[in-house]
């Protein structure tokens, strides 16, 4: 099962049985998800250029699910004693899929701080202890995505021959006065100006703090989710189009 996917350097866990009861009851989410994966592609100047909101390749990818009934959904669950409702609880998820087995619910994770990882986990916790989901699945930076970002990046700077902040201006790329100074002090400690500018824009962008695989693997290993079957999909840094 995902053995496309896996072939393609994509990364696989399966939680708690998660790719028996993939295989047994929701075998047409294995199709969709793979589909959506393998046509995606993440130019290098989207990753350098992102700002704050979604890049355009999540955005690909979630156009990509929903084209195929995988929307965003909001579950309530409420509790009422005697006709009162006593709690109510929402849970937003980027992407839920109703079979006739059951319900499949994924998240994609690219960059955001690592805690939304709890979040998410917690989440499907709750909601497969409900009987509301049947397995889950989250989608993040796999570890050769998170090892290789930095290079990428510094072979981003060389091919756009980035030697000063004026170059910086050119690629409409505007780094912070916090970070200005931080790369000035890097090279004046000896540092090259495009590797000074490339790590300090990797470690604020896309640092360990931020969702990858291993922030993920930490933790599952844990229990974070338990007893909730999950399939966890690592994206790998080939999909990086370096001449995009």
């Amino acid at each position: 099962m995902f053995e496309i996917l896996r072939g393609r350097g994509f990364e696989i866990q399966s939680i708690n049985h998660a790719e028996a009861i993939i295989g047994t009851d929701f075998p047409e989410a294995v199709v969709e998800i793979e589909t959506a994966l393998l046509h995606l592609s993440l130019p290098i100047s989207e990753i350098v250029g992102s700002g704050g909101g979604e890049t355009k390749m999540t955005q690909r990818l979630r156009r990509a699910l929903a084209d195929t009934k995988w929307p965003k959904h909001n579950f309530e669950i409420r509790k009422t004693v005697d006709g009162i409702v006593k709690e109510s609880i929402t849970h937003e998820i980027d992407h839920v899929r109703t079979f006739d087995n059951g319900t499949f619910a994924l998240e994609i994770e690219w960059n955001n701080k690592d805690p939304f990882f709890d979040r998410d986990l917690e989440n499907f916790k709750r909601l497969h202890a409900e009987g509301v989901i049947s397995v889950a699945s989250i989608i993040t930076r796999g570890s050769t995505m998170q090892s290789e970002i930095l290079a990428r990046i510094e072979q981003f700077a060389t091919d756009n021959g980035i030697k000063d902040f004026s170059d910086l201006e050119r690629l409409e790329i505007d780094p912070t006065p916090k970070h200005r100074a931080a790369i000035r002090k890097a090279v004046e400690n000896g540092a090259s100006f495009d590797k000074a500018w490339a790590k300090r824009f990797t470690s604020s962008k896309y640092g360990m703090a931020t969702t990858h695989w291993s922030k993920l693997m930490d933790r599952v290993s844990r229990g974070v989710g338990n007893p909730c079957p999950l399939i966890l999909i690592g994206m790998p840094a080939s999909i990086i189009d370096m001449t995009a």
